[in-house]
Order: C-alpha cells, then sequence, then structure tokens
C-alpha cells in the first residue's frame, strides 16, 4: 500500500467516527464504542476491498457485506455515506422516527445494505448462505461478515463456522471484531469465547490475526484470504472499543449511550483535530 493510499483511507476512516459520533448523538442513544473500533475495518472493505457501485447497489456480481454486529450500524451507515450511497447529512436522521437509518441495518430501506441484522449470531449464518448460494449460482462475488467478540457467546456463531467448513465456502471470510469488551464488561469474564483462533481453526476455518487499526495489515490479511481455497477464511483483528475518542478507549461504558454536550465538544475536537492534520 502507498503512502497516499494509506492516507485516504486513515482520512476516509476518521470521516467515519465523526459520523459515528455526530450521528448517536444527534439520535441520543446509539452504540458508538464498537462503532469506533470496527470503523477502519469497514472504512478499508468500501473504499479498497469490495466490489461494491453505489450506482447500482443491488448489481448481482457485487460483493456481500454482512454487518453480523447490527448495533454498530452507525460505522457502516457512515461508511456508506462517504462511498456515497446516500447523502451525509443523513446520517444525523439516526433512529428519529421516519428515517430510513434505524439503529439497525434495514436492507429494505437503506442503499448499499445487503442483509437486515440485529440479532447476534444471524448474521454469520446468513452470510454462509450467500456465500454457498452463490457458488450454486456460479455468481463469483465474495461474501464477507463482521462479527462482535461478545457475539462469538452465540452457539449460532459456531454452528454458522461448522456449515462454512462443510460447505467449503472459501468464497466467505468471516472478521471478528476483538475489542475485548461487551456492554456487561470484559468479554473473558462475562463468558469468555477465548481462545478464539484456535475455535476458529477447529471449526475447519483457515484463521488470520492482525492489527484491526492498521491499513498494510488488514490489506494483505484480505488479499491471502482470496488465495485460500477449499475453507472459509476468518481475520480476528485486534482492537480497540472507542477507537479514535480518548475517552471511550478501552470503556466498556460506552457500548451503548450518546455523548453529553461537554462529551460531544471533546470528542469532535479531537477528531476533527485528527482530520484537520490528516488532510494538512
Amino acid at each position: 500500500m502507498t503512502f497516499n493510499e494509506r492516507k485516504a483511507l486513515q482520512t476516509t476512516a476518521c470521516k467515519v467516527r465523526i459520523g459515528v459520533v455526530e450521528s448517536t448523538n444527534a439520535a441520543k442513544c446509539g452504540h458508538p464504542g464498537g462503532s469506533l473500533s470496527a470503523a477502519d475495518v469497514i472504512t478499508y472493505l468500501y473504499n479498497k476491498e469490495l466490489n461494491v457501485d453505489p450506482a447500482d447497489p443491488k448489481k448481482w456480481d457485487r460483493d456481500r457485506f454482512v454487518l453480523s454486529k447490527g448495533h454498530c450500524a452507525p460505522a457502516l451507515y457512515a461508511a456508506l455515506a462517504h462511498r456515497g450511497f446516500f447523502p451525509v447529512e443523513d446520517l444525523l436522521t439516526l433512529r428519529k422516527i421516519g428515517s430510513y437509518l434505524q439503529g439497525h441495518p434495514n436492507m429494505i430501506t437503506v442503499p448499499g445494505v445487503d442483509m437486515s441484522t440485529g440479532s447476534l449470531g444471524q448474521g454469520i449464518s446468513t452470510a454462509c448462505g450467500m456465500a454457498l448460494a452463490a457458488k450454486v449460482q456460479g455468481n463469483p462475488c465474495r461474501v464477507y461478515t463482521l462479527l462482535g467478540d461478545g457475539e462469538l457467546q452465540e452457539g449460532q456463531v459456531w454452528e454458522a463456522c461448522m456449515f462454512a467448513s462443510h460447505y467449503k465456502l472459501d468464497n466467505l471470510c468471516v472478521i471478528v471484531d476483538n475489542n475485548g469488551l461487551q456492554i456487561d464488561g470484559n468479554i473473558a469474564d462475562v463468558m469468555s469465547p477465548y481462545p478464539i483462533v484456535d475455535k476458529l481453526v477447529a471449526f475447519g476455518l483457515h484463521v488470520i490475526t492482525v492489527d484491526g487499526h492498521s491499513f498494510d495489515e488488514l490489506e494483505a490479511a484480505f488479499a491471502e484470504a482470496k488465495t485460500v481455497k477449499g475453507q472459509p477464511t476468518a481475520i480476528v483483528m485486534s482492537t480497540t472499543k472507542g477507537k479514535g475518542v480518548s475517552f471511550m478507549e478501552n470503556n466498556a461504558g460506552w457500548h451503548g449511550k450518546s455523548t453529553n454536550p461537554a462529551e460531544f465538544e471533546v470528542a469532535m475536537t479531537e477528531l476533527k483535530a485528527a482530520l484537520a492534520e490528516l488532510e494538512g
């Protein structure tokens, strides 16, 4: 990845984070913590990895992305908006009555959303179905799904992994956002999913570990995933919940609440300073 490509992705990711904070603040609710930890990978997917076209969001051979951790819709919406699927200013309508941007992704109302999600564990299951259907239909698309690490506590996730391995879904890429925190605290204390890598390997997936905030490592991981044949790939990302906003980082309390006026001012000051440095 060139310096300019990396800088462009970092700039867009910062704008996505601004969109997350602005939209959840406007809604006075939402899930900023996990949205911020996933901002980099979602930015990479929509600006580098996925074969998608905002002018034709339903094209047959497009790559599919399923946000299995659907509560982190603010990051997906911000990425879609900055990719041109709908106006950026619409992010401020998040969770408002009558808005098409509700708290969880809705494939019927939101351009670019491939699956309505929210109930944890179901997203990866539907992604498996998409991947198998693509193989049956001869569709060259790839299917990507993003899970939270707390989501791995759902038994349905492991049924889906078993399914993906059994049907040799090498067109499926499972991404785990391992920020270590969920709504009730540290995932290791609530219901430990560790060792995540060993379990995924045992279920037949090819596993790659990365720093989820490094675009170079993400690029290498997704490139490797495309070379894997006969089995699905899982990319386990080490991330920071609340990444980019100092008082939100590594703080489980920011899993599902919005900022007050003083907090919003601090968050926006930090993010806009980071954006100015990137654009400078």
